[in-house]
C-alpha cells in the first residue's frame, strides 16, 4: 500500500511538474512581496487539489454520458499531455501577467499550468480504472500529498529563485518536460494496446 501511495505520488507530482510551475510562478508574481506570494502559494495548493479530487472522483460520468471508452481517452489525453510536455522540454513560455496585481491563482496557475490538459486526461482515466475505495483512498492520499508538495515549492519561491537562478530554473523546467514526455508515451502505449488486444 505505501508502494502504491508513493508510486502514484511520483506519477502526480511528474504531471503537477511543481518546477515548471514555479518558474511561471516566479515571473508571474515578481511585484508580489514575500508575504503575498507565500499566501498564494498555498491557494493554487488548494485549488490544485480541488480541481485533482473533482476530476478522480466523478470524472467517469464523462465517459458515460459521452460514450468515450477508457482506451480512447488514454491515447486522446496522452497525445495532448506530450504536446504540452514538448512546449515544456523546448523552455517555451506558457503565460505571463503584465498586471502584477490580478489574480492569477486559478487562472493560470491552476488551470491550466498545474492541471492542464494532459493532467486532466490522466486523473479522469485513474478515477476510471480505480474501481475499489480502498484504491481509491490511496490515490486521494497522493493527490494530496502531490498538492501539498506543489504548495510548498511555490511557498519556497524566493529561496529557490535565490538558489537556482533563473537558468537553474530553466534547467529544471526542461527536464521535468523530459519526463511528462516519457509518462505521455506510456499512456498512449497503454491505449493503443488496449485498443488492439482486447
Amino acid at each position: 500500500m505505501i508502494a502504491e501511495l508513493f508510486s502514484i505520488y511520483l506519477r502526480m507530482l511528474v504531471l503537477y511538474s511543481p518546477f515548471f510551475v514555479l518558474s511561471c510562478f516566479i515571473s508571474m508574481t515578481r511585484g508580489y512581496a514575500p508575504r503575498e506570494r507565500k499566501h498564494l502559494a498555498w491557494r493554487v495548493a488548494t485549488g490544485v487539489l480541488i480541481a485533482s479530487l473533482l476530476l478522480y472522483l466523478f470524472g467517469r460520468y464523462i465517459f458515460d454520458l459521452f460514450g468515450i471508452t477508457i482506451d480512447a481517452f488514454r491515447i486522446g489525453a496522452g497525445s495532448v499531455l506530450f504536446i504540452s510536455a514538448l512546449g515544456m522540454a523546448q523552455g517555451k513560455a506558457v503565460a505571463q501577467s503584465d498586471n502584477v496585481h490580478q489574480d492569477v491563482t486559478i487562472v493560470p496557475l491552476t488551470i491550466p499550468l498545474t492541471v492542464g490538459p494532459g493532467t486532466i486526461g490522466a486523473l479522469l482515466v485513474m478515477g476510471v480504472a480505480d474501481t475499489q475505495w480502498d484504491q481509491k483512498l490511496v490515490t486521494i492520499a497522493a493527490l494530496g500529498l502531490a498538492a501539498l508538495t506543489v504548495g510548498t515549492v511555490l511557498y519556497l519561491s524566493n529561496q529557490f529563485e535565490k538558489l537556482l537562478g533563473e537558468q537553474g530554473l530553466q534547467i529544471v523546467s526542461r527536464l521535468m518536460g523530459l519526463f511528462v514526455c516519457a509518462l505521455a508515451a506510456q499512456i498512449i502505449f497503454t491505449g493503443i494496446q488496449g485498443y488492439l488486444i482486447p
